[in-house]
């Protein structure tokens, strides 16, 4: 048995947890019912999670390592019950350290930290997915200068703890430019840079994929879909952990119009 590495959407700020948006009543429902489905697509309940999201950034892969992380409320201008929730799922200090080994059998350097909180990142998600918030989590952190080689390393570093049952998630979201959420003109790149990342994870040959990947700016539509990457290098953590295996579409779906996916490997 071996858990999956994934590349999940994460949405915006905490949109699954507020009223239908009337302009657009049903722009999250398709994206929450995967997230939903996600446990039922595992081979057994995960003894731990270990998410990167696209909302920590630090000079070094950093580990959050606190027993009992509180909640990051890194969203702004939302209703006030959104400042109100609740996700009290333990954290994974012994996970912390084989993480911190792995990473430095490797050669990659890494950092705790025992004060920070699960950004929305990994709450939001995670209480639409697991919401009895029963499963410990370890948050990692993405390197800052973003390069994509050194986080598909990050993810390669940490794939043997697939055999450990514990499920890799990469949280960010395969479109991310909020200018032209609005733009009907931005409808064409996503689809284009949607249908580029799609062919090179789930058909093109494995052993090109992680070139192809370290040289994604150049892909049709992708600076138009992410004129910064944060959002997608979690994608590169969930790739490296995928050990070479083929990947599989695991959603697709649109927000404003603009293509969005998630990923598994594994």
């Amino acid at each position: 048995m071996r858990q999956p590495a994934i590349y999940i959407p994460h949405g915006g700020g905490p949109c699954f947890f507020m009223d239908p948006p009337a302009d657009d009543p049903t722009r999250w429902v398709a994206m929450e019912a995967y997230l939903r489905s996600v446990p039922s697509l595992l081979p057994a309940r995960p003894d731990f999670l270990l998410v990167v999201s696209a909302h920590w950034e630090m000079p070094l892969p950093t580990v959050l390592a606190a027993a009992k992380p509180s909640l990051l409320f890194d969203y702004y201008n939302f209703p006030p019950h959104t400042y109100r929730l609740t996700y009290p799922a333990p954290g994974a200090p012994e996970l912390a350290a084989r993480v911190r080994g792995l990473l430095g059998a490797a050669g990659i350097d890494t950092g705790e930290d025992r004060q920070r909180g699960y950004d929305h990142g990994i709450f939001i998600p995670l209480k639409v997915m697991f919401p009895d918030a029963d499963i410990p989590i370890l948050q990692l952190s993405m390197q800052a200068g973003l390069d994509p080689a050194r986080h598909i390393e990050m993810g390669r570093a940490l794939a043997a703890l697939r055999d450990e049952n514990v499920l890799i998630i990469g949280s960010g979201l395969s479109f991310h430019n909020l200018s032209s959420l609005g733009d009907p003109s931005a409808k064409r790149p996503s689809e284009l840079f949607d249908a580029w990342l799609t062919q090179v994870l789930c058909a093109g040959p494995v052993a090109e994929r992680e070139n192809h990947l370290a040289q994604w700016a150049g892909a049709p539509g992708a600076r138009a879909c992410h004129p910064r990457e944060e959002h997608l290098l979690p994608l590169m953590v969930a790739v490296g952990a995928g050990s070479g295996e083929v990947g599989r579409h695991g959603f697709s779906g649109r927000i404003w119009d603009k293509a969005v996916s998630a990923y598994h490997f594994g």
